[in-house]
């Protein structure tokens, strides 16, 4: 009688092919939800700019500031940081301002990647995909 100890070949690999499908399920899953918080995030980071800037215009008779350093440079500052040509969470920002308007862009580096979309928010608080 042959003492059997240890698993056979074709066990060990009916547990690796159960692994890979279950990591064939879940990667996939995992990447959406990292793109979407990402722009999730990148909304947020626009919604704040603006606000940054629409509280800025009320406190100075209706002009738009000029540079980040108005908005950062305050006392209090009106936002404590500076986005302007960052990359954060996968989003590159560009901002575009004048005594007038502002328009603010969060660029994903990678499209499907880091993010799913541009999106673009404008005077008045306008936000597009």
């Amino acid at each position: 009688m042959r003492n059997k100890k240890g698993f056979t070949l074709v066990e060990i690999m009916i547990v690796v092919a159960i692994i890979a499908l279950l990591a064939a399920i879940a990667i996939p899953n995992l990447l959406r939800a990292k793109i979407s918080a990402n722009d999730a995030l990148a909304k947020s980071t626009l919604r704040s700019l603006s606000t940054a800037s629409e509280t800025y215009a009320t406190a100075s008779s209706g002009n738009y500031p000029a540079d980040m350093a108005s908005l950062t440079g305050a006392t209090p500052p009106y936002l404590s940081t500076n986005y302007c040509t960052k990359t954060v969470s996968g989003f590159s920002y560009t901002c575009t301002m004048g005594a007038g308007s502002y328009t603010y862009i969060a660029n994903p580096v990678t499209v499907g990647t880091s993010g799913s979309a541009t999106f673009t928010i404008t005077t008045g608080g306008v936000l597009s995909p």
